[in-house]
């Protein structure tokens, strides 16, 4: 904060009023003043005076302070005036308003993490990206990655701060609360890293947060940013991550966009017409008519490629038996899991249907 942003508005009020008012910092030294032989000079009265809530007025033998709150929401400076009767108090709070007011503005407009919270919270117009940057000396054209960290089901405030702590580069770097739950993470990287480091990134937050705070949590990725103009869609992708992983990748805690296959394109098809597929699909009788068991087979075959040995391998079953429950599976659904087209279709409908649980349907 420039204290020539202070020393401004003492300028303009200095007429309003006799008494001497200044700023002084968290260490008590005058940064601007209405004396300006007192701007640089300590404040010895100042030190022990602040206490936790900014809303209150302190008094010394000599003067009447107020602490100067800021978009950290910590004590970084302090409005004080000469005396410490009624009126120094009045133009202490005005003065106070007026300061926190020119604060709040200032870091507004020239704090990166603010803009870069603009950014992906759609605050700020395109066009006026680009000339925010270079009113901020930043770099817009470098690759980013967008990660959302979701805390579940417990969140600890405390987890910002560790995940900052992990990437000090407040110019490069920006850590940014969203919501009780959510922070976000937008970290430069260098064209050499790939899908693989940014896995790394997201793993080193997971155990940051576990093994510090004892707290869980899911982490969606979206695809590289390669323009500050793409953070926001990259935001939304890191979203979609976690919602899809939700419903298809329950056993994931990290789960990039990229990776997010067929389920991506489920999950923005609307109810009506995955009810309508899953009609069509099982025209003989519905999914429901099949039992846990043959559901559990069913995903084994799945999980091993449709090879019938080794999926009767895996589920300690003679092949014959496996076998027997294919066919058992085809004479109620009239699809023929060894055949690759049908397979397909079963695969997409199981899918379909976790989409509809998800979203409480009834069918």
């Amino acid at each position: 904060m420039s204290s020539r942003i202070f020393q401004s508005i003492i300028i303009q009020m200095k007429d309003a009023t006799d008494r001497c008012m200044g700023v002084v910092d968290e260490q008590g030294f005058v940064v601007a003043c209405s004396e300006l032989s007192m701007i640089g000079s300590h404040l010895d009265d100042f030190h022990g005076l602040q206490g936790d809530s900014p809303e209150q007025l302190f008094t010394s033998a000599l003067r009447t302070y107020k602490l100067i709150g800021g978009m950290n929401a910590r004590f970084d400076y302090a409005v004080f005036v000469d005396g410490r009767d009624a009126a120094a108090r009045c133009v202490c709070v005005m003065a106070a308003v007026a300061f926190h007011e020119a604060k709040v503005n200032y870091e507004e407009k020239h704090n990166k993490a603010t803009f870069v919270k603009n950014i992906i919270s759609d605050n700020i117009l395109p066009g006026d990206v680009y000339v925010r940057a270079k009113e901020l000396h930043f770099t817009a054209d470098v690759p980013r990655a967008v990660f959302l960290i979701r805390q579940q089901p417990r969140s600890d405030v405390a987890a910002i701060e560790v995940i900052s702590n992990l990437f000090p580069d407040r110019q490069r770097d920006f850590v940014l609360c969203i919501s009780e739950a959510d922070i976000v993470l937008i970290k430069e990287l260098t064209l050499a890293q790939d899908h693989r480091e940014v896995y790394e990134i997201a793993t080193s937050i997971e155990n940051a947060l576990h093994s510090e705070l004892a707290v869980n949590c899911v982490i969606g990725i979206g695809t590289t940013a390669r323009h500050l103009r793409e953070l926001a869609d990259r935001y939304k992708e890191a979203q979609v991550a976690i919602e899809v992983g939700k419903v298809f990748d329950t056993e994931k805690s990290i789960i990039h966009y990229d990776n997010l296959g067929i389920g991506r394109i489920i999950y923005q098809l609307p109810t009506t017409l995955c009810e309508m597929f899953l009609h069509e699909v099982f025209k003989k009788n519905p999914i429901e008519s099949l039992d846990q068991e043959t559901l559990y087979t069913i995903n084994k075959f799945f999980e091993n490629n449709l090879n019938v040995s080794e999926t009767s391998r895996k589920l300690f079953v003679h092949r014959n038996t496996l076998v027997y429950r294919l066919e058992k599976i085809k004479k109620l659904t009239g699809l023929d899991l060894r055949e690759f087209d049908h397979a397909i279709v079963f695969k997409v409908a199981l899918m379909v249907k976790k989409y509809l649980n998800s979203q409480g349907s009834r069918y």
